[in-house]
């Protein structure tokens, strides 16, 4: 079964911790209980396909970044999480975002964007639409809006960063096999096989096989060739019981 690491980054508050718990445990977490680190673990089939998820909740203060830049260097997909009660939080995520890119080494990183707390909806301070915009400047239409209370969207956010990991992994495939395909060199015995398929002729007579195989070795000079020429028209000159040689 293939396991995936799945990193959930954010502001403090945002509800990390909250979605991964209901994810992974399908309860709510309704106090609040900052989180340094702490990981989850569930079995999901994507696609038809058995997956393990092992899901990284992390700190969202200023004092732990040493330990984020670990956790994005060994996670392969990530979940940006935002309150869509916290307009800091949402600014807050284009500098994680940075991180990633920079850690990672590309832009083109299997990446989530969650707008938590949809269903606190008398406290909203991020439009949908401004939080959408920034998804499309990162390159990415995997963007939700989530509840961990209620469970909305909570799956798809998660699956859906499994989708992208395992795109880019058969993508990147794909190109090693091509590439490796191309640069391919032949092996000395596919060199010695088509030495002896391909047959010479000299004036429309097929010259010995043999011949052709120790002509190439060195071991044979053009002599070889003259008998095995004669040899040919030798047949053909046959007339009257008479065989005249050449």
């Amino acid at each position: 079964m293939r396991e995936y690491k799945v990193v959930v980054l954010g502001a403090g508050g945002v509800g990390k911790s909250a979605l991964s718990v209901q994810f992974s445990q399908g309860i709510f977490l309704d106090s609040y209980d900052p989180t340094i680190e702490d990981s989850y673990c569930k079995q999901v089939d994507v696609d038809g396909r058995p997956c393990m998820l092992e899901i990284l909740d992390t700190a969202g203060v200023e004092q732990f970044t040493a330990m984020r830049e670990l956790y994005i260097k060994n996670g392969q997909g990530f979940l940006l999480v935002y309150s869509v009660t916290d307009r800091s939080s949402l600014l807050e995520l284009s500098k994680l975002y940075e991180q990633v890119c920079r850690i990672k080494g590309t832009t083109t990183v299997p990446i989530v964007l969650a707008g938590n707390k949809c269903d606190l909806a008398h406290a909203r301070t991020v439009p949908f639409q401004e939080a959408k915009h920034l998804a499309h400047k990162w390159g990415t239409n995997s963007f939700y809006e989530t509840s961990a209370r209620t469970g909305v969207h909570v799956n798809d956010i998660f699956v859906d960063v499994v989708r992208q990991i395992q795109r880019r992994d058969s993508a990147s495939s794909s190109s090693n096999a091509s590439t490796h395909s191309a640069s391919r060199v032949p092996t000395p015995t596919e060199k010695h096989r088509h030495t002896h398929s391909a047959a010479s002729t000299i004036g429309g007579y097929e010259t010995d096989r043999r011949w052709s195989s120790k002509r190439s070795s060195g071991k044979h000079s053009e002599a070889g060739l003259s008998t095995t020429y004669s040899k040919h028209k030798q047949k053909k000159k046959k007339a009257g019981g008479l065989c005249v040689i050449l």
